[in-house]
């Protein structure tokens, strides 16, 4: 595009009240002195012109951003810290809450197989050519001579009014040299809920396949960025459209989709995931419980198959979607621990509760769900009403309204077990007197799945049962009773 000037004062931009805060007549002051150049830059500025929060502010000055800080610090007074990372040429800031990024000016250049940059000294044009979106290529001046000029090279200010996502120079150019910046655009896109300029996009799509090059750990930064947004499904679409989905989640991209035989279809299972996906958003921050809402039907693709009677069936989908849910992310690189377990078990017992409301709600079918859930009960009902996405509303409703009678049966049950779990009808000392043994782990063995029959309601809650259920078990374990409790009851 041409080279443009753009140049506002904070009067016009109504930045003033902004830029109040004392810091930034504090670096101004401090680069006045040494006789440099210095601008807030970059993301800071695209966000107080948005209207967004941002904590972090990025000064970029015509010199070393390293001397600069140094004497920014000095200024700042006691209690401020400096740390210098002199690899990178760049320099940090901090006192108290307040978190200040230098560097000096510079130009770039890439090799075609790494996204690290050649770095040379520049100016600052060529500061915000190298930027990777025109939103993101703006600076302000807090230099006392023109305090809070915009310098907008690229029509950022007109891009951030159009809402579009936009590459200052040759997208091509942009994303070849640095891939991750493929990433980066869909997640602006997807955060400020902007769209991606069609020649922007048209060149992240030819340029895709670069994004081999980038590490697991790289990319799961920016896909985290992107589930985290209120409605992730923005980003998982342009994804999907530009073609990286197919090489960084191929199992997702696979979902995409309808097959139509003997004029039975099924439904496409990705943009069915978008919607849960986004409901679950919209009710929950919780970003692994998000994950869940994209992996639940993970296992369509591998479990799909037709027969005449049945038409579409996805049997065991829900198993061998947790299952591929665990080879992601060790792929991706995202954490291996309680929240892996948590995003498999949600994902291997999501349709359970659509499963239980179909049938006799039962206090036992009740107990068993929520003894798998425990204490993921809540987000996997979250999940379940999140999964009926039918556009026949009638049945919506109705399901809806099972899962209303599902969860006040959660609610009885637990009051009711609250009352039984007091105290076992048997208890061990009776237990040891019964089969003449010790203190030992097959006491603990029989009393334990004593409690486990009652609240499961295999068994009444009351001495009798109890004692049927014991004998029982010590005839399965090979021992003897000393008497017969039962004459006694």
């Amino acid at each position: 595009m041409a080279f443009q000037k753009n140049v506002l004062t904070l009067h016009t931009m109504n930045l003033k009240a902004k830029l109040k805060s004392k810091i930034f007549h504090t670096v101004g002051g401090v680069a006045d002195a040494m006789g440099r150049e210095c601008y807030v830059v970059g993301g800071y500025v695209r966000d107080i012109i948005i209207g967004r929060d941002s904590k972090d502010i990025d000064f970029v000055t015509v010199g070393s951003g390293i001397d600069l800080a140094r004497k920014v610090a000095e200024a700042m007074g006691p209690n401020t810290a400096l740390a210098v990372y002199r690899n990178y040429g760049t320099a940090q800031v901090h006192k108290g809450h307040t978190e200040l990024e230098f560097v000096g000016a510079r130009r770039e250049s890439y090799n075609r197989d790494s996204r690290n940059p050649i770095v040379e000294d520049g100016t600052l044009d060529d500061d915000l050519a190298r930027r990777d979106f025109t939103i993101n290529a703006m600076a302000i001046s807090v230099n006392e001579a023109n305090f809070g000029e915009v310098i907008d090279r690229y029509d950022g200010l007109g891009d951030i009014e159009r809402r579009i996502i936009r590459t200052p120079l040759d997208p091509d150019v942009t994303f070849s040299d640095d891939p991750l910046r493929m990433l980066r655009c869909i997640r602006f896109a997807t955060q400020l809920d902007f769209d991606i300029d069609p020649v922007t996009f048209a060149a992240l799509r030819r340029n895709a396949p670069r994004i081999e090059i980038i590490s697991a750990e790289r990319i799961k930064d920016e896909l985290f960025k992107i589930m985290a947004a209120p409605k992730p499904s923005i980003g998982w679409t342009y994804l999907l459209e530009s073609g990286l989905l197919a090489i960084i989640l191929p199992e997702l991209a696979r979902m995409k989709g309808v097959e139509v035989v003997k004029g039975r279809a099924h439904k496409d299972n990705f943009y069915h995931t978008m919607a849960v996906l986004d409901s679950v958003a919209e009710a929950s921050d919780n970003i692994y419980l998000r994950w869940a809402a994209l992996f639940h039907d993970i296992g369509k693709p591998v479990t799909k198959h037709f027969d005449d009677e049945r038409g579409w069936t996805f049997h065991n989908h829900n198993f061998v979607g947790a299952k591929m849910v665990k080879t992601i992310f060790r792929r991706m690189k995202f954490p291996l621990g309680a929240e892996l377990n948590y995003v498999a078990k949600l994902v291997e017992l999501h349709m359970r509760p659509i499963a239980l409301v179909e049938d006799e709600v039962t206090d036992s079918a009740v107990r068993r769900l929520a003894n798998y859930a425990e204490e993921d009960l809540a987000d996997l009902m979250l999940l379940a009403r999140a999964d009926i996405t039918s556009k026949d509303e009638a049945r919506k409703a109705r399901y809806l309204a099972n899962f209303d009678l599902v969860e006040q049966k959660f609610r009885d049950t637990d009051a009711k077990d609250r009352e039984r779990n007091r105290k076992n009808p048997v208890d061990g000392t009776e237990i040891m007197a019964l089969f003449g043994l010790p203190q030992c782990p097959l006491v603990g063995y029989f009393a334990k799945n004593l409690k486990q029959a009652i609240k499961d309601c295999e068994i009444e809650d009351n001495r009798r049962a109890a004692f049927e259920y014991l004998l029982k078990l010590a005839k399965d374990a090979g021992i003897e009773p000393l008497y017969d409790p039962l004459e006694r009851e």
